[in-house]
Formats: C-alpha cells, sequence, structure tokens
C-alpha cells in the first residue's frame, strides 16, 4: 500500500494519558491505542499536538514513540510528530528518533518566532533533505502565530520530493481549496479540524487526523469514510451527531476537552501537565450531560 492510500482516512492524534502524579499512564496509552483501532481508525499519529507534546522531555519522547510502534504492532500505520521552532532541533530529533517503523513524519510549521513565507520554505525544504521518511506539513496558524499560505504549500509540494502531504488547520477554506485545486496529483491533503473535515473531504481532501477519533473512534472514521465515498446523507447524518460534541469538545482548550470524554467514559485519568489545566467544572458536567444523554 503507498503512503497516499495508508494516509486516505482517518487518522488519529493520540493524547498522552498522565496520572495524577504527572507521570505518563502507559496502561491508559495502550488502551486508547486499542480503543481507536478497535473503532477503524486508518492510521495513529503520536507526539502531535494532543499528545502535550511540549509538556514531555526527549526522553519520555522516545519512549512514546517505542511503545506506540509496540501497541500498534504494525495493525496501522504510525506517524510520529517531529516539530520546533528550531529547525536544527527538528534535523537532530529527525536524525536519532528511532523512525524505521514510522510511516512517515509530521512536522508543525515553525511556531513562536513568526518566520516569513521565505523563512517556512526554507525550514521545510532542510529538514525534508535530513529526513529518513517522508514529511506531512501541518498548518495550524492558531498555534504556530504564522500561516502557511497556500503558495507556499503548493511551492513546497511541487519542488521537494519527501514532502508528500498536508494537514491543513487553517480554518480557511478558500486557502484549502486553491491548495486542492493545484496540488500534484499524488500530494495529499487532510483536516486538522475535526467539525469542518466532512464538508472539506467534499471539497477534495483526503481525510482527517482527527481529535475526537481518541473516543469516537468509529463515528469519525465512518463519517469520513462516507464522505470520500461520496455518500453524503450517511456523512451529514454522522457530522450532525458529533456536532454537540465537537462543540463541547474544544470550548476551551485541545486536550482538555477530549481527556474529559475520555476519563468519563473510564479510558484515562483526567491529568494534564502544566500549563495544560482541565476544563471548568461547568464544561465537565456539560460533557457528562452529552454522554449520559
Amino acid at each position: 500500500m503507498t503512503l497516499q492510500e495508508q494516509l486516505r482516512g482517518t487518522g488519529v492524534a493520540l493524547v498522552t494519558p498522565f496520572k495524577a502524579n504527572g507521570a505518563i499512564d502507559w496502561n491508559a496509552l495502550e488502551k486508547t491505542i486499542q480503543h481507536v483501532i478497535s473503532g477503524g481508525v486508518e492510521y495513529v499519529v503520536t507526539l502531535g499536538t494532543t499528545g502535550e507534546t511540549p509538556t514531555i522531555n526527549s526522553d519520555e519522547k522516545l519512549d512514546v514513540i517505542k511503545f506506540t510502534f509496540e501497541k500498534v504492532n504494525k495493525r496501522v500505520p504510525v506517524i510520529v510528530g517531529i516539530g520546533d521552532y528550531s529547525t536544527a532541533d527538528v534535523v537532530k530529533r529527525l536524525e536519532t528518533c528511532p523512525l524505521e517503523e514510522a510511516a512517515a513524519v509530521l512536522s508543525v510549521s515553525p511556531y513562536y518566532s513568526k518566520p516569513t513565507q521565505e523563512g517556512i520554505f526554507q525550514h521545510y525544504k532542510t529538514i525534508a533533505k535530513a529526513s529518513p521518511k517522508p514529511i506531512i506539513l501541518y498548518n495550524v496558524p492558531a498555534r504556530t502565530g504564522r500561516n502557511m499560505t497556500a503558495a507556499t504549500t503548493l511551492r513546497l509540494a511541487h519542488e521537494v520530493e519527501n514532502i508528500v502531504a498536508m494537514k491543513e488547520a487553517s480554518g480557511d477554506m478558500v486557502q484549502c481549496m486553491q491548495i486542492l485545486k493545484d496540488r500534484p496529483k499524488d500530494f495529499v491533503v487532510v483536516s486538522g479540524d475535526d467539525a469542518v473535515a466532512m464538508p472539506q473531504v467534499a471539497c477534495g481532501m483526503d481525510g482527517l487526523i482527527s481529535v475526537a477519533a481518541n473516543w469516537f473512534a468509529k463515528d469519525v472514521s465512518d463519517m469520513i469514510r462516507a464522505a470520500l465515498a461520496s455518500d453524503y446523507a450517511t456523512a451529514r447524518t454522522l457530522q450532525f451527531k458529533l456536532l454537540d460534541a465537537f462543540e463541547l469538545m474544544f470550548a476551551e482548550n485541545n486536550p482538555g476537552g477530549i481527556k474529559a470524554f475520555m476519563a468519563i467514559g473510564g479510558l484515562l485519568e483526567n491529568a494534564f501537565r502544566l500549563p495544560v489545566v482541565p476544563v471548568s467544572d461547568s464544561l465537565y458536567k456539560s460533557i457528562e450531560a452529552f454522554m449520559n444523554k
């Protein structure tokens, strides 16, 4: 199966479960991996934003990668998140992380330093050259402080051989359609936004890297598969079923919202590392009410 085929459908950006004392909860991570694979996701993404990666140290990241490979056990592809605001640091990690079993690397656009479009282009060109695995671009300007424009995305897609896909989370539908209109035929574009992924697939996207699938794995995967098959009646039904959940999930922060769903469902403790904190009591009660109705 080609990477393009592997990325078609739903990937899940795995949470990193913690215990109340702040330690990684390996048992809960294994349960989460089993839950999402049983729910039918096409692949998993480890050490993404939803995994609270900025609060995980270098040694822990290596352990999380190895643990994920072990527990997934080649049942679905694994994408590894490796991104930073320092190009040199990303290159170093690409050269030292255990990526032999990874299908690809998801790398967020440089954050905080707010580089120009040329800076973003040169960053990705440099890391793509260093990477032993194909690179998936990740544009999420709400977190990075700088949008990666359609022109920059298309330049990278056409000019840099080892850049094969993009996770687009700008929220700009016109920008998304510009990328879809002019992308290379084998360049994969997936949504990074659960709430609008279904209409984005209708516009031509190849799937979704989902937060919600950590808990709603079956419904999200079924929704995206239906949309990819142009069965929009089924896809809309599932979209409307999930819409209130999406609203609750992202009302305050991510992964605070999805971890609340998972904690109520018994998959993990509602625990975080600062500066991330649990959702407010009122939101938690609203999520409980949604899950109990």
